[in-house]
């Protein structure tokens, strides 16, 4: 049966899981940055920066509306800062892990003066405190797989995408071939076994490969993004496919 959206172990309804998840990240913010450098060996940096790349003409629009969506500890939303003009309106950083957001609002406080900004906000992906065609832009990295239905999550993001606008998800995904078995065998008992010795907790670093195990492949997370109403459904597959950054685009209005 294809996942619907994450399910930490012990919980068996939507509400349990968001909750179990919030929890986790609130637990685990304070080593959370060293944790994500140190087991990706800084790649992570690059997957975000290809991924604001990817949106470099709507982010070089100065009025463009723009929100990071589970932002975490912030550092997605300060690659697409990267790419804002000068005077630029500033971008909407959101997620629902209070403890998670509060570090990425330190990094947005200490962008020098005339730089873009961003404005932390704290709100839950599935249910976004937004006007429905507001936003020209939402991104998500490494936070749409956490949520615990992922078809409400796409529906949420469409209400609140203004038509013609783009959504970019970044996220795991589990490669093929020799380089997948190897990349398995870190994954599941490398990493965790790290992130338990560093953060001194088991359960979030069990977590993660179990939640990207459970997470649609891209052929099925297409399928679900079209289903949704996005058109010109892709997915581009970063290193080896470890990574990938899924995009869609709101339909125009004729």
């Amino acid at each position: 049966m294809p996942a619907t959206g994450a399910k930490p172990t012990g919980v068996e309804d939507e509400a349990s899981a968001a909750q179990t998840v919030r929890q986790m990240f609130n637990a685990i913010a304070p080593r959370y940055d060293l944790l994500n450098h140190l087991l990706s060996a800084n790649v992570d940096r690059l997957w975000w920066n290809r991924t604001a790349r990817s949106f470099r003409p709507v982010l070089a629009n100065p009025d463009a509306a723009v929100l990071d969506i589970c932002c975490g500890t912030g550092d997605m939303t300060m690659a697409l800062l990267r790419r804002r003009p000068r005077g630029a309106r500033p971008i909407l950083a959101a997620d629902f892990a209070r403890s998670m957001l509060s570090r990425g609002a330190r990094k947005f406080d200490a962008r020098k003066p005339g730089e873009p900004g961003a404005v932390a906000l704290e709100a839950d992906a599935l249910h976004l405190p937004l006007r429905p065609a507001s936003l020209d832009l939402v991104v998500t990295a490494f936070g749409f797989r956490n949520l615990a239905n992922y078809e409400a999550g796409l529906r949420e993001f469409h209400r609140v995408l203004r038509p013609g606008g783009q959504l970019g998800i970044l996220d795991f995904s589990e490669p093929g071939g020799i380089v997948g078995k190897a990349y398995a065998i870190y994954f599941r008992r490398v990493l965790p076994a790290i992130g338990r010795l560093i953060c001194g907790r088991d359960g979030p670093y069990s977590y993660l490969p179990a939640s990207v195990e459970r997470f649609p492949q891209p052929p099925e997370m297409l399928a679900l993004m079209s289903t949704a109403g996005y058109n010109e459904c892709a997915w581009q597959p970063y290193t080896f496919g470890i990574a990938g950054l899924y995009t869609g685009t709101r339909a125009a209005v004729a």
